[in-house]
């Protein structure tokens, strides 16, 4: 049964065990007991009290300051932002709010532009919950640490662009595997030239060494600079004998960034999350097949023969 069914249960049963008598009435608290499960207290209390006549009042306490128009304009904001955090977005809510009122890209109420004005960074986040949990969730990281060369590649921080000209550039590659890192699926290598942000992408099946080098070749290929040198992270996909013997045969000087330290490629990172994930997004692309499609994207995969393209690594013979 039902709340409501047992409340209208207990309803019926109260006029006839009000005018029962004492014998009858055991008997109707022992039915009610039996049928609605209450104990034999609280089923007492129920039968003796009155039907209430007027309805309850309405819980008393602060009213609600910002109401369904403030949180779906909070909304707009944060979309135009780029969906950053709400700590970071608050500082910037009346500077951003008066650009798209002057554009005419939002159209508010005069109280509600008001309110968006004193959102708090705690209360913007409130408001956002909803937003932010109606997005696809996020994977993990495909980062896997290669020991291979490790001590031979030299680190390079953040800090240590000032002598740079064009021609160096970040590179990382970013997944779209939905909430999952596992199976197969589309990566995209981004590339970011330091002191002029030529930025440079190129899908990739996977993130296989040969395949990763076969498109690093291509966006050097389409580059308005030649390329001289290159920093990454320390994944597998780019810190490998294939791509290393790449460097050394072209002349490109090859650095990498400390484990775990994004600010050591801020300008990768940055370009990451405004021009991939903006446009890309994070769900799960993958060919229709379990395998390589027979068709991939330009630079996906590089012939080993292909003249200046990093030599496929060998395998070692069975035994």
């Amino acid at each position: 049964m039902t709340r409501t069914s047992i409340h209208e249960y207990v309803a019926a049963q109260r006029p006839r065990y009000l005018q029962a008598t004492r014998g009858d009435k055991r008997r109707i608290l022992d039915e009610v007991v039996a049928v609605t499960g209450y104990h034999r207290k609280a089923a007492l209390r129920r039968l003796h009290r009155p039907p209430r006549s007027t309805p309850r009042e309405a819980r008393t306490g602060r009213p609600r300051v910002y109401g369904p128009d403030v949180a779906a304009a909070a909304q707009v904001l944060w979309e135009a932002s780029g969906e950053i955090g709400a700590v970071r977005l608050q500082p910037f809510v009346p500077e951003l709010l008066d650009r798209l009122l002057a554009c005419g890209a939002l159209r508010l109420r005069p109280d509600t532009a008001a309110a968006l004005r004193r959102l708090g960074a705690a209360t913007l986040k409130r408001l956002l919950a909803p937003a932010r949990a109606a997005r696809p969730p996020r994977g993990g990281g495909i980062t896997r640490a290669g020991t291979w060369l490790k001590h031979q590649i030299p680190l390079r921080t953040f800090a240590e662009w000032d002598d740079a000209r064009p021609g160096f550039l970040e590179g990382d590659l970013v997944a779209h595997c939905g909430a999952s890192t596992l199976g197969f699926y589309l990566c995209t290598l981004c590339a970011v030239d330091i002191v002029t942000s030529w930025t440079e992408l190129e899908a990739v099946w996977g993130k296989g060494q040969v395949r990763v080098g076969g498109a690093i070749h291509h966006v050097r290929q389409r580059l308005p600079m030649p390329l001289l040198g290159w920093d990454s992270d320390s994944g597998s996909e780019f810190i490998n004998e294939s791509f290393w013997r790449y460097c050394q045969r072209e002349r490109i000087t090859f650095t990498r960034g400390r484990a775990y330290r994004k600010n050591d490629s801020a300008h990768v990172e940055q370009k990451n999350g405004a021009v991939v994930r903006r446009w890309v997004g994070y769900l799960r692309r993958r060919p229709r097949t379990r395998a390589a499609p027979p068709h991939h994207p330009r630079g996906s995969r590089l012939p080993a023969s292909r003249p200046g393209s990093p030599p496929a690594p060998r395998r070692p013979a069975r035994r």
